[in-house]
């Protein structure tokens, strides 16, 4: 069975990673426009690599919880994609071994001039840290008005799909909450969130099943009942 598990930010509140999507635009304090846009890095880079190096900080202070380790166990029964909004880790450090990051890595940074030139990165960032061609890095996070380049990876994920989970997400960033529409017609959906946003397209779909919990309980209990 393919299961494909599209996560969003609510998947990862529960370890204590923070989201904007309902703090008036603001994360960590800061607005959105000033740290997650590419004029934002144009008009104050050192503010934009001082508000990255805190959030990868932050990760070597939180643990994957148990969302993260429920959706893990579906690898021994099924075939698992996630395909996440989010750029913290904890996927991986719960042990999944497929996970497609939508919206870049905290742990990674790239080249200005050449975006394919992508490493792992884990310390502060800083002005003057270059690439090998010898140019600024930047955070490997897409901002606001980038291209997605995982899109149509996901895309092609979520046509396999047999069931479709999504979790801890408003599903109104595009063009992510459309990847929803590419599951076949007969693939099962369900939806984990306590503030479930449905779109019209998803009323339409018949196998669809809202489970209006946050994601520590409902990926648990749901796991469960796929496990069998």
């Amino acid at each position: 069975m393919k299961i494909v598990v599209l996560t969003g930010a609510g998947v990862s509140a529960e370890s204590g990673i923070s989201t904007f999507r309902d703090a008036d635009g603001l994360w960590e304090g800061h607005d959105v426009m000033a740290v997650a846009t590419p004029q934002g890095w144009s008009k104050n880079q050192d503010l934009v690599l001082k508000f990255y190096n805190d959030r990868r900080r932050q990760l070597k202070e939180v643990t994957p919880n148990a969302a993260h380790l429920a959706i893990k166990k579906l690898e021994k029964k099924h075939d698992v994609v996630i395909v996440t909004q989010n750029v913290d880790n904890l996927h991986e450090r719960a042990q999944s071994t497929q996970v497609i990051h939508l919206h870049g890595e905290l742990n990674k940074v790239r080249c200005t001039q050449y975006p394919n030139d992508v490493k792992l990165w884990t310390k502060d960032l800083h002005t003057g840290d270059l690439s090998d061609a010898g140019y600024q890095l930047r955070p490997h996070i897409v901002w606001f008005g980038e291209a997605v380049p995982m899109l149509d990876m996901a895309v092609d994920e979520m046509r396999d799909a047999d069931i479709a989970i999504i979790i801890g997400t408003s599903m109104q960033v595009y063009p992510a909450a459309s990847l929803i529409d590419f599951v076949p017609d007969e693939c099962e959906i369900y939806y984990i969130d306590p503030k479930p946003h449905i779109s019209y397209e998803l009323k339409q779909r018949e196998n669809l099943k809202i489970i209006e919990e946050v994601a520590s309980t409902g990926v648990v209990d749901l796991v469960a009942r796929l496990m069998g």
